[in-house]
This record gives structure tokens, sequence and C-alpha cells, in this order.
């Protein structure tokens, strides 16, 4: 081999390793959601707590009600519906509600959201701890309602968003969950 190729070689390389997150292609192109947006849970996992450090440290104007339901949405000047999803028994057992109500009250809100016009945007945070049969009842009602999704990619080893996304919802998958804020905020207007 020769030097220079050795040396183009081991350009690349240093490129990929330390290419700003910036320049990073996203499948979503342009801005699709306004703010205020109002954060919500879907599953009740803790996760909801993480995605409002994500969108405060975006500087996005928003609320959060992680119990918030469909006829609510009319008192609120929430323009965008950020949902997190993620099952967690302990969650759901907080808040006192059984997955089964959690679920309705998930299709309920995210019929209603639709009807009113506002852009849905969906995140799954928790990675491959945040999936499983409670989690996967939740992902599977919910994301073919959204408007684009973004997941942390070990939470979609198993090609489950992606399948659900298809070529319909823009998806964006980051490699972790420090990662989220920039394709997120991307994701809302100035």
């Amino acid at each position: 081999m020769k030097r220079s190729d050795i040396l183009r070689i081991v350009v690349a390389a240093l490129m990929a390793v330390y290419m700003p997150l910036s320049l990073v292609a996203f499948t979503l192109k342009a801005p699709i959601a306004a703010q205020p947006a109002l954060l919500t849970s879907i599953g009740q996992s803790a996760d909801v707590e993480m995605a409002k450090a994500i969108m405060s440290r975006a500087k996005l104007s928003f609320s959060m009600d992680s119990l918030v339901k469909a006829q609510a949405l009319a008192s609120t000047n929430a323009k965008t519906l950020v949902v997190v999803i993620g099952g967690s028994s302990k969650g759901l057992g907080a808040a006192g509600i059984s997955a089964d109500a959690e679920l309705e009250r998930a299709k309920a809100l995210l019929a209603e959201a639709k009807k009113r016009g506002m852009k849905i945007i969906g995140l799954h945070i928790g990675g491959e701890a945040r999936r499983g049969e409670l989690s996967d009842r939740f992902i599977g009602a919910a994301v073919p309602l959204c408007d684009y999704f973004i997941v942390v990619e070990e939470g979609n080893a198993d090609g489950l968003f992606t399948k659900l996304c298809g070529t319909k919802i823009p998806l964006d998958i980051v490699q972790k969950i420090s990662q989220v804020s920039e394709p997120l905020a991307a994701a809302f207007a100035k």
C-alpha cells in the first residue's frame, strides 16, 4: 500500500471520529412543528423526565403533563404534541392507571391531536431497557400516528421503529440520548 493511500485512510478515519454531530444528516429536512409544545408520556416511563431536560436544554417552549387527556387539549395553547413512549409498570402504578387505561388514554389523545391539526413528534429514548411486551403495546399503537419520530439506536435493534415508520413517517435514529436534542430542536420552526 502506498504512503498516500495510508494517509488518506488515516485522514478519513479521523474525520469520521471527530466529525461534529451537526454535520450528521438527519431524515427530517425542514421543520414541521410549531411552538409551544405539550410534552407527555405514553406508558408512564421516567423517560419523559429525560425528554423534559432535553427540551429545556434545546430552549423549546413547552409545558408538560404526563397524564393529559384528550379533552384537555382544547384548554392548552400547544401547537405540537411530543410523546415519549415507553412502558413502566412502576410508573403506571404510581400514576394509578392500568396499562389498558393508559393505552386508551393514548389512543384518544393522539386522535384528538390529529383532529386539532397538531403535529405529533414521538420519542423512544430509553433504549433496549425500555422495550418489551408492555412498551411494545404502546409503541405499536402510537408510532403510526406520529408525524416524526426519533429513537435511540439500541431501542431499534430489532427494526421495529423502522418498520412502523416505513416510508411515511420520517425517522431519525441517534446513537445515544445526548444526541436527541439536535434533531428534536430542528423539527421546530424558529
